[in-house]
Protein backbone atom coordinates (compact mmCIF):
# COMPACT_ATOMS: atom_id res chain seq x y z
CA UNK A 1 0.00 0.00 0.00
CA UNK A 2 1.25 3.77 -0.42
CA UNK A 3 0.52 5.82 2.16
CA UNK A 4 1.47 8.96 3.76
CA UNK A 5 -0.30 8.47 7.28
CA UNK A 6 0.96 11.56 8.72
CA UNK A 7 1.05 14.45 6.24
CA UNK A 8 -0.57 13.25 3.57
CA UNK A 9 -4.38 13.48 2.82
CA UNK A 10 -6.96 12.93 5.38
CA UNK A 11 -7.58 9.73 3.03
CA UNK A 12 -4.30 7.77 4.07
CA UNK A 13 -5.13 8.61 7.73
CA UNK A 14 -8.22 7.69 7.86
CA UNK A 15 -7.05 4.49 6.09
CA UNK A 16 -4.61 3.72 8.94
CA UNK A 17 -7.25 4.77 11.91
CA UNK A 18 -9.39 2.28 10.06
CA UNK A 19 -7.35 -0.97 10.55
CA UNK A 20 -6.45 -0.03 13.87
CA UNK A 21 -10.12 1.12 14.70
CA UNK A 22 -11.32 -2.09 13.30
CA UNK A 23 -8.56 -4.48 14.33
CA UNK A 24 -10.30 -6.54 16.55
CA UNK A 25 -12.53 -7.59 13.98
CA UNK A 26 -10.08 -8.22 11.69
CA UNK A 27 -7.77 -10.70 13.55
CA UNK A 28 -10.39 -13.58 13.01
CA UNK A 29 -9.72 -13.18 9.80
CA UNK A 30 -5.92 -12.10 9.52
CA UNK A 31 -5.14 -14.61 12.13
CA UNK A 32 -7.75 -17.73 11.11
CA UNK A 33 -5.61 -20.47 12.59
CA UNK A 34 -5.24 -21.70 16.29
CA UNK A 35 -2.19 -22.11 16.38
CA UNK A 36 -1.23 -17.74 15.25
CA UNK A 37 -2.14 -16.79 18.61
CA UNK A 38 0.58 -18.88 20.38
CA UNK A 39 2.47 -16.17 19.22
CA UNK A 40 0.73 -13.50 20.19
CA UNK A 41 3.01 -13.28 23.43
CA UNK A 42 4.21 -9.82 24.49
CA UNK A 43 7.97 -9.34 23.84
CA UNK A 44 8.14 -11.88 21.01
CA UNK A 45 7.84 -10.78 17.16
CA UNK A 46 4.11 -11.06 16.34
CA UNK A 47 2.13 -7.30 17.49
CA UNK A 48 0.24 -7.80 20.46
CA UNK A 49 -1.25 -3.93 21.05
CA UNK A 50 -2.93 -1.55 18.29
CA UNK A 51 -1.08 1.16 17.79
CA UNK A 52 1.32 2.75 15.04
CA UNK A 53 4.62 4.17 14.73
CA UNK A 54 7.27 4.96 11.58
CA UNK A 55 10.04 2.62 13.06
CA UNK A 56 9.53 0.29 15.94
CA UNK A 57 8.78 -2.90 15.21
CA UNK A 58 6.69 -3.51 18.33
CA UNK A 59 3.72 -1.78 17.04
CA UNK A 60 0.89 -3.47 14.88
CA UNK A 61 1.00 -0.84 12.18
CA UNK A 62 4.83 0.74 10.87
CA UNK A 63 4.70 3.62 8.65
CA UNK A 64 8.20 3.66 6.35
CA UNK A 65 9.43 7.24 6.58
CA UNK A 66 9.63 9.08 3.18
CA UNK A 67 11.98 11.51 1.68
CA UNK A 68 10.82 14.80 0.87
CA UNK A 69 9.15 14.83 -2.46
CA UNK A 70 8.91 10.99 -2.79
CA UNK A 71 5.59 10.61 -0.44
CA UNK A 72 4.11 8.49 -2.59
CA UNK A 73 6.91 5.77 -2.23
CA UNK A 74 5.56 5.86 1.22
CA UNK A 75 4.26 2.71 2.24
CA UNK A 76 2.52 0.59 5.58
CA UNK A 77 3.86 -2.31 7.28
CA UNK A 78 0.62 -4.10 8.55
CA UNK A 79 1.98 -6.80 11.01
CA UNK A 80 -0.77 -8.50 12.56
CA UNK A 81 -1.46 -11.15 9.85
CA UNK A 82 -0.33 -14.61 10.18
CA UNK A 83 1.44 -15.72 7.19
CA UNK A 84 -1.12 -18.76 7.16
CA UNK A 85 -3.82 -16.61 6.41
CA UNK A 86 -5.68 -16.09 3.36
CA UNK A 87 -4.16 -13.56 1.46
CA UNK A 88 -7.81 -12.67 -0.68
CA UNK A 89 -9.58 -12.51 2.51
CA UNK A 90 -7.05 -10.21 4.64
CA UNK A 91 -6.39 -8.07 2.00
CA UNK A 92 -10.20 -7.83 1.25
CA UNK A 93 -11.45 -7.11 4.83
CA UNK A 94 -8.06 -4.48 5.29
CA UNK A 95 -9.74 -2.62 2.19
CA UNK A 96 -13.24 -2.76 4.45
CA UNK A 97 -11.98 -1.25 6.93
CA UNK A 98 -9.64 1.11 6.03
CA UNK A 99 -12.25 2.69 3.76
CA UNK A 100 -14.63 2.47 6.52
CA UNK A 101 -11.90 4.94 8.16
CA UNK A 102 -11.75 6.96 4.97
CA UNK A 103 -15.51 7.28 4.60
CA UNK A 104 -16.26 7.81 8.28
CA UNK A 105 -13.07 10.58 8.92
CA UNK A 106 -11.89 8.73 11.77
CA UNK A 107 -8.84 10.80 12.99
CA UNK A 108 -5.56 9.52 13.40
CA UNK A 109 -4.11 9.32 17.28
CA UNK A 110 -0.52 10.07 17.74
CA UNK A 111 1.84 7.09 17.17
CA UNK A 112 3.67 5.12 19.57
CA UNK A 113 7.46 5.74 19.35
CA UNK A 114 8.48 3.69 22.15
CA UNK A 115 8.91 -0.08 22.57
CA UNK A 116 4.95 -0.78 23.74
CA UNK A 117 6.66 -4.22 25.23
CA UNK A 118 8.54 -2.59 27.22
CA UNK A 119 5.72 -0.20 28.54
CA UNK A 120 4.07 -0.65 31.88
CA UNK A 121 0.35 -1.61 31.75
CA UNK A 122 -0.15 1.64 33.20
CA UNK A 123 1.23 3.69 30.67
CA UNK A 124 -0.62 1.78 28.00
CA UNK A 125 -3.50 2.02 29.87
CA UNK A 126 -2.76 6.18 30.17
CA UNK A 127 -2.30 5.76 26.35
CA UNK A 128 -5.46 3.78 26.09
CA UNK A 129 -3.57 1.03 23.83
CA UNK A 130 -5.68 -1.74 23.54
CA UNK A 131 -4.42 -5.53 22.54
CA UNK A 132 -5.39 -7.85 19.86
CA UNK A 133 -7.69 -10.82 21.12
CA UNK A 134 -4.96 -13.46 22.77
CA UNK A 135 -7.01 -16.62 21.02
CA UNK A 136 -9.05 -17.57 17.94
CA UNK A 137 -12.14 -18.30 20.40
CA UNK A 138 -12.42 -14.45 21.38
CA UNK A 139 -11.46 -13.58 17.86
CA UNK A 140 -14.43 -15.13 16.14
CA UNK A 141 -16.72 -13.94 18.83
CA UNK A 142 -15.92 -10.51 18.08
CA UNK A 143 -15.76 -10.93 14.34
CA UNK A 144 -19.30 -12.51 14.72
CA UNK A 145 -20.36 -9.07 16.86
CA UNK A 146 -19.10 -7.18 14.29
CA UNK A 147 -21.62 -4.43 12.87
CA UNK A 148 -19.18 -3.76 9.86
CA UNK A 149 -17.27 -6.97 8.92
CA UNK A 150 -20.53 -8.79 9.37
CA UNK A 151 -22.59 -5.76 7.62
CA UNK A 152 -20.73 -5.96 4.11
CA UNK A 153 -19.75 -9.55 4.57
CA UNK A 154 -22.94 -10.84 5.05
CA UNK A 155 -22.82 -14.22 3.16
CA UNK A 156 -19.13 -15.08 3.79
CA UNK A 157 -19.27 -13.81 7.50
CA UNK A 158 -21.50 -16.43 9.09
CA UNK A 159 -19.93 -19.63 7.25
CA UNK A 160 -16.88 -18.23 8.16
CA UNK A 161 -17.49 -17.93 11.63
CA UNK A 162 -19.24 -21.74 11.45
CA UNK A 163 -16.12 -23.09 10.57
CA UNK A 164 -14.11 -21.03 12.89
CA UNK A 165 -16.46 -22.36 15.70
CA UNK A 166 -16.42 -26.14 13.97
CA UNK A 167 -12.27 -25.61 14.52
CA UNK A 168 -11.56 -24.35 17.87
CA UNK A 169 -14.30 -27.11 19.21
CA UNK A 170 -12.31 -29.88 17.71
CA UNK A 171 -8.88 -27.95 19.06
CA UNK A 172 -9.97 -27.28 22.37
CA UNK A 173 -11.78 -31.15 23.31
CA UNK A 174 -8.16 -31.94 22.21
CA UNK A 175 -5.87 -33.15 25.20
CA UNK A 176 -2.66 -32.20 23.85
CA UNK A 177 1.15 -33.84 24.51
CA UNK A 178 1.77 -30.66 26.73
CA UNK A 179 -0.82 -31.08 28.92
CA UNK A 180 -0.09 -35.04 29.34
CA UNK A 181 3.43 -34.27 30.30
CA UNK A 182 3.45 -31.91 32.65
CA UNK A 183 -0.26 -32.90 34.16
CA UNK A 184 -0.64 -36.49 34.15
CA UNK A 185 1.97 -37.67 37.13
CA UNK A 186 0.02 -34.97 39.26
CA UNK A 187 -3.43 -36.97 38.59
Amino acid sequence: MIIDAVSGPPNCQGYVVGIMRHAKEVTGVCAQWVNFYKRLVPGYEAPVYITWTYRNRSNMIRVFMYKPGKERATHIEFRAPDPACNPYLAFAVLITVGLAGIENKYVLPDPVDRDVYAMSSAERAKLRMESLPGILNKAIAIRERSGLVRQRWAITSSKFIQNKKIEWDAYRSQVHRCELERYLAVV
